[in-house]
């Protein structure tokens, strides 16, 4: 980016904070390796929007694309909960793990309230606001000012903040420099392409930094909501926090590499891997969930007339693959005693799979579709 400055460092006294350049002003690109991947991400991304529009109930699977994404964004900020923990309920965690748990719920719920709010609200400073509120709602940073921009310094690593890794911009120049970013996402007389767009403001959101706790989680919910809200996809089933997280200390670095040296184009080639990659782990899930259903549906074809009750119970499965005899019950709106038959009946296909041991309060997963998101 031959124009591009992306700001300068202040002493502050014992240390520096960085105040980053405003972003809302047209950009040249000359890099043809950027315009090159550029090119390879809108048509990967095109074959998984694509792809999506052609499984059966797509949305039946979207809960499963978001859980992995909520315990992978939530695993960089050092939260352990795996996708197994995060589709049990509350009470069936441990008390110890009930915090990292509540993290990625709050991270679900966050993602599902701000695509739903897209139909009525603009992507925005006060769209983010609101999702960061839902995010910290009742965890461990629920005391940092949720849903409201920072009145103090913060800083990235380190104990103290005089041996900070990063020490992003005074907390008074926030409101202007989210301001900015807003303007940015909505000017259309800046041409530049919508991957590169949401890519910087990816990079100047998580050097602004504008919240005291949860910056990283919103600037990766960032991705998926602005790619909905540009109808570039139509379902949010693009996420980058396995990618980030598998390529940690490379992501750290490119984001300084922009604040050191002005290299926009390294970061954003490591971006656009990044949706590549992304893009096609997708397309073989999907692709691998389709072969699923047709063995699965094949085989409960042998149950004869329980073949309709177990189609609810798999329907069920894709959405919530994890089930105990209540809810088979529930679902099926069959007595216990045929629940627990049905099951054993989907334990022999090998579609269920009992996983406590005991022999009261079973619980039994769909475990060959969980696999698919691991």
């Amino acid at each position: 980016m031959k124009n591009y400055k992306s700001g300068h460092y202040i002493n502050q006294g014992s240390y520096k904070s960085f105040q980053p350049s405003l972003i809302n002003r047209q950009l040249e690109l000359d890099n043809m390796e950027v315009l090159q991947l550029l090119s390879q991400a809108d048509r990967e991304l095109g074959r998984l929007d694509m792809f999506s529009k052609y499984i059966p109930d797509v949305d039946l699977f979207i809960r499963m694309h978001v859980l992995k994404e909520a315990t992978k964004s939530s695993k960089i900020e050092g939260t352990q909960t795996n996708i197994e923990e995060a589709l049990l309920e509350k009470e069936d965690i441990p008390l110890d793990k009930r915090g990292d748990w509540e993290e990625v719920q709050n991270y679900t719920k966050a993602m599902a309230w701000a695509i739903n709010e897209l139909e009525k609200l603009p992507f925005s400073s006060r769209l983010i606001r609101e999702t960061h509120k839902i995010l910290l709602q009742g965890v461990r940073g629920e005391h940092k000012q949720p849903g409201k921009f920072r009145n103090s310094q913060n800083w990235i690593g380190g104990v103290t903040i005089n041996d900070a890794i990063f020490i992003p911009p005074v907390h008074n120049s926030v409101p202007e420099l989210m301001s900015d970013l807003e303007k940015f996402l909505h000017n259309e007389e800046i041409f530049i392409p919508e991957l590169l767009k949401i890519g910087l403001v990816h990079y100047q959101f998580e050097t602004i930094h504008p919240f005291l706790d949860g910056n990283g989680r919103v600037g990766r919910l960032l991705i998926p909501l602005y790619l909905v809200s540009k109808g570039i996809l139509k379902k949010p089933i693009l996420y980058l926090s396995d990618f980030f997280e598998k390529n940690r200390k490379l992501y750290y670095d490119n984001l300084t590499l922009v604040r050191d040296k002005n290299n926009l184009s390294q970061w954003f080639k490591f971006f656009l891997v990044g949706i590549i990659e992304t893009a096609q782990n997708g397309i073989t899930t999907f692709d691998n969930i389709l072969q699923l259903q047709k063995t699965v549906e094949s085989n409960i074809q042998k149950l004869g007339s329980r073949a309709a009750n177990a189609k609810k119970i798999v329907d069920y499965l894709y959405n919530n693959p994890i089930i105990n005899a209540e809810k088979v019950s529930e679902k099926a709106e069959i007595s216990m005693p045929s629940a627990y038959r049905l099951i054993a009946d989907l334990e022999k296909l090998d579609i269920l799979e009992e996983v406590t041991g005991s022999q009261r309060g079973r619980v039994y997963v769909h475990e060959n579709y969980i696999k698919l998101f691991k």
